[in-house]
């Protein structure tokens, strides 16, 4: 397990979060709604009991223009202090414009959430995570 991984977050649920851009992705590009929804078990496998996955955005865009309930409730979630950990495919599949990542950011780091993706578990607490998740 990893370090950063701490008994407080498994205590909590995991929240993955599944999105696609457009109603066409969402039908044509199955692979990687797959691996998104396959989130699941490696929060498992991470040692997360709970995993509840957030999937109702398929096929709204996160450019900002779209109301996306989904989003919404990942947010909502974070603030209540009941997620251990957000995963997702890649950390731009969070949001795809600069205000609702930070604001998401800010929120983890205040909650103590993991922000987890496929090339890393990051800590908004820590400097070093917070640069890299702020690029």
């Amino acid at each position: 397990m990893n370090d950063k991984i701490r008994r407080e977050h498994l205590q909590r649920t995991a929240y993955v979060y599944v999105r696609q851009s457009t109603p066409q992705q969402v039908r044509n590009h199955l692979e990687s709604k797959e691996r998104q929804y396959g989130l699941a078990d490696r929060a498992r496998q991470l040692g997360f009991s709970n995993v509840t996955v957030i999937d109702e955005d398929l096929g709204r865009s996160g450019g900002g223009t779209q109301e996306r309930p989904g989003f919404g409730r990942l947010l909502a979630f974070v603030c209540q202090g009941l997620a251990g950990a957000v995963f997702a495919l890649e950390a731009s599949r969070l949001a795809r414009n600069n205000r609702d990542w930070h604001h998401l950011v800010d929120l983890c780091a205040l909650a103590g959430t993991l922000l987890i993706d496929s090339d890393g578990i990051y800590d908004p607490r820590q400097l070093n995570d917070r640069l890299v998740l702020g690029l």
